[in-house]
C-alpha cells in the first residue's frame, strides 16, 4: 500500500434538520476559520433542513445570526455523499442523473450539528458504520447528552447532585393532562419547562405560576413531544469546559466561567446566547471560592466520564448561596462560535481558539474506529 501524501482532509459537517440549524451554521464558519489551512484541507458539507447533503460555501457574512435573519444551508447546492471504499472514505458528488464524481478522500469529519439528527448519536452512528473518524462523542454518549431525562439518571447514579424534575411524555399528556399538571405543581414555583431533547435554549420557558404552565408545555412540545420540567435553582449559572486527555491522560477541565445576563433576559435564552449586543457576558475565571472551583472542575470531569464522552463537552452547574454545586446538564457538542462560552473558557485557561480546534482534530485522528 502506498503512503498518503496529501494533507489530511477535514469535512466540516453543519446545518442539519433540527431547530438549531442556524446555530450550527454560525459554529461551522468559526471552526473553518480557525483550522490551519497550511496543515489541512477543509471541505464544508452542509445538511439542509430537509436532510440534503451539499457542498457549502465558507463566506463568513453568509452564516451570521442577526436580530432579523438566520442563516440556512441551500438544498439546491451540489449534492454530495460520504462513501467508504474499504481502504478509506471518499466524498463524492451525488446529483440525480449524473455519474458520481470523486471529490477526494476524507480523513476526519468534524460534526458541528446541534440538536436532534446530529448531536444525538444519529450521525455518529452513520459515521461509525462507515469506519470514519470524527470529532466528539460516540453514539451512546451523544444520545445520553441530548436527552435531559437519561442524562440526569446517569448523573444521579454517578453521585452528582441534580435538582428535582418531572418528565412529560406525549401519551400521558394526551391521556391525563390534569394529573400531569398536578404532578408538576409539586415542584413549586418557579419552574423551567424545556424540550427534553433540544439545546440552545430553544423552546424553554420560565413559569412563575400554574396559569402559565399549560401554555409553556405546549410551547416546548413544538420542539419535542417529550418535555422536562425542572425546579428552579436559586444560584449562579456556572459552566466548565471539558477536553478529553491525550493518549489515556486524565480528562482536562477549564477554569469555570459564570454567565452574566442583563437587560431583558431573565435567563440565558437564545438571544442572549447568539445575538451580538444582547447584554450577555462571561466572567472567567468565575469569582468563586477556591474550594468551589475545585469541586466544579472535579464534577465536570466526572460527568464527562459518567456518560463515556469523548473529545469535548461543556458542563453547566448552579452554585447556590449555601455553597452547593448542583449539576444542570452536559452538552457534548457545545456552541463553538468565537463568542461561545466553551472556547472562551479555554482561552481564559490558556488555550486559544485555533489551538483548541487543532487539539480536537488531533484527538479524532488518533482514535481508532470500531468499538473503543
Amino acid at each position: 500500500m502506498t503512503e498518503k501524501t496529501h494533507k489530511p482532509r477535514i469535512a466540516v459537517l453543519f446545518g442539519g434538520r433540527s431547530s438549531e440549524h442556524a446555530v450550527s451554521c454560525v459554529t461551522a464558519v468559526g471552526v473553518m476559520g480557525a483550522i490551519d489551512r497550511q496543515k489541512y484541507d477543509v471541505v464544508p458539507v452542509g445538511i439542509s433542513k430537509n436532510g440534503q447533503w451539499v457542498l457549502a460555501g465558507q463566506e463568513t457574512e453568509r452564516w451570521q445570526i442577526t436580530a432579523d435573519s438566520l442563516p440556512e444551508v441551500d438544498p439546491a447546492a451540489q449534492a454530495v455523499a460520504l462513501h467508504s471504499n474499504g481502504a478509506g472514505t471518499e466524498l463524492v458528488s451525488s446529483a440525480p442523473g449524473e455519474i458520481p464524481q470523486l471529490l477526494g478522500e476524507v480523513d476526519v469529519v468534524f460534526p458541528l450539528l446541534h440538536g436532534p439528527f446530529g448531536e444525538d448519536g444519529t450521525v455518529q452512528g452513520l459515521l461509525e458504520l462507515a469506519d470514519i473518524r470524527y470529532v466528539g462523542s460516540g453514539v451512546l454518549a451523544s444520545a445520553v447528552g441530548m436527552d435531559k431525562e437519561y442524562m440526569k439518571i446517569i448523573f444521579s447514579s454517578a453521585g452528582l447532585r441534580v435538582y428535582p424534575y418531572q418528565v412529560i411524555r406525549e401519551n400521558e399528556w394526551r391521556r391525563s393532562r390534569s394529573a400531569v399538571l398536578a404532578r408538576v405543581e409539586e415542584l413549586g414555583w418557579p419552574v423551567f419547562v424545556k424540550p427534553a431533547r433540544a439545546g440552545s435554549s430553544m423552546g424553554i420557558s420560565k413559569v412563575d405560576g400554574p396559569e402559565q404552565l399549560e401554555a409553556a408545555i405546549e410551547f416546548a412540545r413544538e420542539y419535542d413531544p417529550k418535555v422536562i420540567v425542572e425546579a428552579a435553582v436559586s444560584g449562579r449559572e456556572v459552566e466548565c469546559a471539558v477536553l478529553q486527555g491525550r493518549d489515556g491522560a486524565p480528562t482536562r477541565t477549564s477554569f469555570p466561567g459564570e454567565v452574566v445576563t442583563s437587560g431583558d433576559h431573565s435567563f440565558y435564552d437564545f438571544e442572549a446566547k447568539y445575538v451580538a449586543g444582547s447584554g450577555t457576558s462571561l466572567s472567567c475565571p468565575a469569582e468563586l471560592p477556591d474550594a468551589a472551583i475545585k469541586e466544579i472542575r472535579r464534577a465536570a470531569a466526572k460527568a464527562f466520564e459518567a456518560i463515556d464522552a469523548e473529545g469535548l463537552s461543556r458542563v453547566d452547574f448552579f452554585y447556590t448561596p449555601e455553597g452547593e454545586v448542583v449539576i444542570n446538564e452536559i452538552n457534548t457538542l457545545p456552541g463553538f462560535t468565537p463568542r461561545s462560552m466553551y472556547p472562551q473558557m479555554w482561552a481564559a485557561s490558556g488555550m486559544s481558539y485555533p489551538e483548541l480546534v487543532e487539539e480536537l482534530i488531533q484527538l479524532a485522528l488518533s482514535r481508532k474506529t470500531g468499538l473503543r
